[in-house]
C-alpha cells in the first residue's frame, strides 16, 4: 500500500460535490439492485409460504458485493481522485487509533516514532474534520497538538510529517 501524505490542497467542494453523488448513487443501485434481485429469485423460486425474506437478504448481499467491486474497480478514475484520497487516509489514521494505547505513553517517554504517528494523526484528522465541516472537537484536537509539540521541544525534536510511514507503527514498543 502506497503512503498517504497529508494533502491540506484537497478541492473541499468538489470532494463534497463527488462524496454526495457516489452516495446517492450507492444508495440507488442498492436499492434498485436488491429489489430487483430479489424480485427476479422470487419469481424463479417462489415460496408457498410467503415468506421470501432469505431472497430479500440475497438481493442486498450481492448488491452490495456489485456495488463494493465497482468502487474498488473505479478508485483510481480522475471523478474518484478526492473519495479515494479520504478513504485511503481514513485507513491510514484508523491503523493509529488501533495503536494508540502504546503510541501516547511512548510519546510521552520521548519516543520519536509515537510522536511522528501522533503528528501525522492530528494533521490527518484536522484535515478530515475541515473537509467534512466537522469542527466541533478542533479546540480538543489544538490541545493535543500544543501537548505534542510541548513534548518535541522538550526532547529536542523535528516531526516532520514527510517522516511518517505506517511501518514505524511496528517499530513503536507496547507500554
Amino acid at each position: 500500500m502506497q503512503q498517504i501524505k497529508i494533502n491540506p490542497l484537497i478541492d473541499k467542494a468538489r470532494y463534497r460535490r463527488h462524496l454526495n453523488i457516489v452516495i446517492v448513487v450507492a444508495i440507488i443501485s442498492l436499492i434498485v439492485g436488491s429489489l430487483g434481485i430479489a424480485q427476479a429469485l422470487i419469481a424463479l423460486y417462489p415460496d408457498p409460504s410467503g415468506s421470501h425474506f432469505h431472497w430479500n437478504l440475497t438481493g442486498v448481499i450481492i448488491t452490495s458485493v456489485l456495488i463494493g467491486f465497482v468502487l474498488n474497480k473505479y478508485r483510481g478514475h480522475e471523478f474518484m481522485t478526492e473519495v479515494t484520497y479520504v478513504w485511503n487516509l481514513k485507513q491510514a489514521l484508523n491503523k493509529i487509533n488501533r495503536n494508540m494505547l502504546k503510541i501516547t505513553p511512548a510519546a510521552d517517554k520521548g519516543n520519536y516514532h509515537a510522536m511522528l504517528a501522533l503528528q501525522y494523526s492530528y494533521a490527518g484528522s484536522r484535515l478530515l474534520w475541515q473537509l467534512d465541516d466537522n469542527t466541533i472537537i478542533m479546540e480538543e484536537l489544538s490541545l493535543a497538538q500544543a501537548k505534542l509539540d510541548g513534548l518535541a521541544t522538550q526532547y529536542g525534536m523535528t516531526l516532520n510529517l514527510d517522516d511518517y510511514s505506517e511501518q514505524i507503527l511496528t517499530l513503536i514498543p507496547k507500554a
